[in-house]
This record gives structure tokens, C-alpha cells and sequence, in this order.
């Protein structure tokens, strides 16, 4: 994808779990737009133990995309944490693989890192230029509700669409260990405990194809993996080790 590829500017890691076919409808028109804005760049689809694993490796070679692949099924968290720490980029964003957000979203996130000297940038389906929540189900709003709250600092921690400092990502990935949907909150407990500069860019709604999450049925599990969240952050674990 990029034209230097030991000085990538940027890596999109998209995680794929079933999702072949939602992948092969979105990818395309990603892939164009960011042809088009003349910067260099690597997209890593990071198979998660799917069992349409042999399609997804054939999208990834027929788009010149960099397939890794999970033999075993580890959870979006796992997926998203593999590809991070293979990416180069100087910043590296993680998406779902119906590429839910409308593409200028990412032209935001870049700018709020070189503006606001962020570390961290996170969708937020609550602004108002989102538009988002009143076009989903009622019991995912109020799970991202919960989630944040958990976390604190009033962050959409649901929010399919993330960007790290590939500085920052190599330190809060290497951490890591929630493989679960709750991974977006163990990776902003681990930033805010490190104090880095977390920032937020609305997103615009543009394909729901590919959620897999069903806050009844991984109900449980979350609450198991919150609790170890809190946990680690009240044994102070997140924290940079002097």
C-alpha cells in the first residue's frame, strides 16, 4: 500500500470474524478513498479463528492487504491487539469490518493528533454531528452508556473506530489482556492511568452490516472482564512501572 514501506504514515487494522462477506462489500470503497488522499499506508484484516478464513485471505491478497490470522477464535480484543503490534504506522487505527464510519472520519482523527497533540483518538456516537444513537437499538445505547460510565472522562468507549500514536499503541497493547468486547475499556483505563492525551472526533453513520455483539448474550462475560478491569486498575497494574 504505501510507497516507502519502512516509513508508513498510517495502518488500518481491521479485525474480521465470520465477516468475509461484509468485508468484500466495504473494503473496495475504503481502499479507494484512501488511495485518494495521497498518503502512505498498510491495511492489516486480522482473521479471528472465523470459518470463512480461506475467503477473507483471498480478499486481503486480491486488495494488496496484509492478512494475519488467528487460529483459534480469541475475541475482537485479541484480533485488534495482534494487528496493532504487527502495524508500522505512526498512527494506527482499528475499525470493524463493515467499515461502519463515514471516510472523512479519518482526515478528523489525523488532524486532532497533529492539532491537539493527541495520543489517543476515539469516536464519540454522543455529539451531535454523530447522529448516530437514534439509529441503533435501544439496549446497545444503553450498554455503551454503562461502559462509559465504568470507565469515566465521558468517552463513547464502544465507539467502533479508534487511532493510537504507534508509540502509544505498542505500550497499551503490549499490557493488554481483555480479548472480549470489553476490550475498548481496558484500553482506555490502561491510557488514562498513563495519562495520555485522549481525544475525541464525532463519526457519521454510513453501514451497520457487520456487529456481532449481543449485550444479552455476552452480558456475563463483560461483567467477568470489568471486573478484572477494575481490579487491575485499583492494584494500580495499568500504570508505567518506575
Amino acid at each position: 500500500m504505501a510507497n516507502n514501506p519502512d516509513l508508513l504514515f498510517f495502518s488500518v487494522i481491521i479485525p474480521s470474524y465470520n465477516a468475509s462477506a461484509v468485508l468484500g462489500n466495504n473494503l473496495p470503497a475504503l481502499l479507494s478513498y484512501l488511495k485518494g488522499k495521497d498518503m502512505d499506508f498498510e491495511v492489516i484484516i486480522v482473521d479471528d479463528g472465523s470459518q470463512d478464513a480461506a475467503d477473507t485471505e483471498a480478499i486481503a491478497g486480491k486488495y494488496n492487504c496484509t492478512y494475519l490470522k488467528n487460529e483459534t477464535n480469541l475475541g475482537k480484543g485479541g484480533a485488534v491487539r495482534r494487528g496493532m503490534l504487527a502495524a508500522k504506522g505512526e498512527y494506527r487505527f482499528f475499525t470493524d469490518a463493515d467499515i461502519p464510519f463515514e471516510f472523512d472520519a479519518f482526515d478528523r482523527f489525523l488532524n486532532c493528533f497533529e492539532k491537539n497533540q493527541a495520543d489517543l483518538v476515539i469516536g464519540d456516537r454522543n455529539m451531535v454531528e454523530s447522529s448516530y444513537f437514534e439509529k441503533i437499538p435501544l439496549g446497545r445505547r444503553i450498554g455503551s452508556k454503562v461502559f462509559s460510565a465504568i470507565v469515566g472522562g465521558n468517552f463513547d468507549t464502544q465507539c467502533g473506530m479508534k487511532a493510537f500514536r504507534g508509540t502509544v499503541a505498542e505500550e497499551i497493547f503490549k499490557v493488554s489482556r481483555i480479548n472480549s468486547f470489553a476490550f475498548d475499556v481496558e484500553l482506555l483505563s490502561i491510557a488514562l492511568a498513563r495519562k495520555y492525551n485522549i481525544r475525541s472526533c464525532y463519526v457519521q453513520i454510513r453501514s451497520q452490516e457487520g456487529s456481532s455483539v449481543n449485550m444479552l448474550r455476552h452480558a456475563f462475560g463483560m461483567l467477568k472482564d470489568i471486573t478484572r478491569i477494575k481490579f487491575n486498575c485499583w492494584f494500580k497494574r495499568y500504570r508505567i512501572q518506575s
